[in-house]
């Protein structure tokens, strides 16, 4: 019997930009067995459906209401599933959530779905109720909306051991269920030469000379430790560029850092604006001489993965979660005043054989153990197998259906 698989919480493919929405556009796009069929939620402006690479993406329309679209959107998403599944009488059944947005309205329809036999798993991601950007009433929000969704999801997909570690120690209460499969990471060199037209116009715009740069790309967010590294990064000897491939526009944050450490004086700093083009970024990762990670809030992050498997230098911030991608093949610094600086002075006075080495090592690390082909094989070996069986029954004339076992080896 064929499983259908509904996916709800990206904003869809074919992916634009994301994590979400790559690990869905990978998982599907690299699809092997023909007994699964995905479902897709999309964020969109009419409503509809259309199939991209063989599987059925459903638009849902949601209005602009603030941070509360997002809730919004994976309620509406799961209403379509579950019209979708009882309309066509379909068996076989996963709903995948992907982040817990929806925590006080997810026991209701987890309810509806288990009885028509439908299993619910959840994606935690990492620990969204940290970010800075949120307010307290926010963060209090996310982390209310984790612990329900923990408690009712009949299993949890984590793709990082520290998460997983996370929910069964904070959440142990529930005895969550759950299981740990990493995020992924394209692994094949860019099809760009070094000589490409529009990657030397990028080069020379922003007056960036290949190998002589440390580069940093994502979200410029406080817990991305972007002040750390820009003013540590400014007491270095280095005469290699920081290149930060990120958006700053209209950003508060921004605006203050620049206010405070004046790096705009500092002719190595570099902020030259995002990159969407993923030949490109991929080329200037490999063209790099280093790359900078200073994510500390949660799981497995895909600019790290994509990086270790592109940069051959890689200097991450010290917390679990970048120690578990990275381990023995990365440099690892801390909060503390001169470690960044020094670890950039460090990284400068490698050899090129010990370069080389580390890359080599670094790619080998991301293939044997975060290749998407690896990701992929595990996530439909998860799908086909009976994780839960449930008994349908009559208890005083209401028909309802019990979960009765766990298949834990099937793990």
């Amino acid at each position: 019997m064929k499983k259908h698989v509904f996916i709800v919480g990206s904003k869809g493919i074919p992916a634009q930009y994301g994590g979400f929405e790559t690990f869905v556009d990978q998982l599907t796009r690299r699809r092997v067995s023909e007994d699964i069929q995905y479902h897709v939620s999309c964020l969109a402006q009419e409503s509809g459906e259309f199939e991209y690479q063989g599987v059925r993406c459903f638009n849902v329309k949601v209005p602009k209401i603030g941070s509360a679209s997002a809730v919004l959107y994976d309620l509406l998403s799961l209403r379509e599933c579950l019209r979708y599944i009882q309309q066509h009488q379909l068996q076989g059944c996963i709903v995948y959530i992907l982040a817990c947005r929806i925590g006080p309205f997810f026991y209701a329809y987890k309810r509806k779905l288990e009885r028509l036999g439908v299993q619910v798993l959840v994606n935690p991601d990492g620990h969204e109720w940290k970010r800075g950007k949120w307010n307290w009433f926010i963060k209090q929000y996310w982390k209310y909306s984790e612990r329900l969704m923990v408690k009712h999801a009949d299993l949890l997909v984590c793709d990082s051991q520290g998460i997983e570690a996370y929910i069964q120690s904070d959440y142990e209460r529930y005895q969550p269920k759950t299981t740990y499969i990493a995020y992924g990471a394209d692994v094949s060199p860019s099809i760009l030469t070094a000589s490409d037209t529009e990657l030397t116009e990028w080069f020379r715009r922003h007056e960036v000379r290949a190998g002589e740069y440390y580069v940093i790309i994502g979200r410029f967010v406080p817990e991305n430790n972007y002040e750390l590294m820009i003013r540590e990064f400014m007491k270095s000897g280095t005469d290699k560029d920081l290149v930060l491939i990120t958006g700053v526009e209209q950003n508060d944050y921004y605006v203050r850092l620049l206010a405070e450490t004046r790096f705009d004086l500092d002719r190595r700093i570099k902020f030259v604006g995002t990159v969407y083009d993923t030949e490109r970024l991929k080329k200037i990762r490999e063209l790099a001489y280093g790359y900078c990670h200073g994510h500390e809030v949660g799981g497995t992050n895909p600019s790290l993965l994509e990086s270790l498997a592109s940069t051959n230098v890689n200097l991450l911030y010290d917390v679990v979660f970048n120690r578990e991608v990275g381990g023995d093949h990365a440099f690892y610094f801390t909060a503390e005043a001169g470690s960044f600086a020094a670890l950039v002075q460090k990284a400068d006075e490698l050899t090129e054989i010990q370069v080389a080495a580390f890359g080599r090592k670094a790619k080998q690390r991301v293939i044997d153990h975060y290749s998407w082909e690896h990701i992929v094989n595990q996530y439909e070996n998860l799908f086909l197998k009976e994780l839960l069986v449930y008994e349908r029954h009559y208890i005083g004339g209401r028909k309802r259906n019990e979960v009765i076992s766990f298949n834990e080896n099937s793990l």
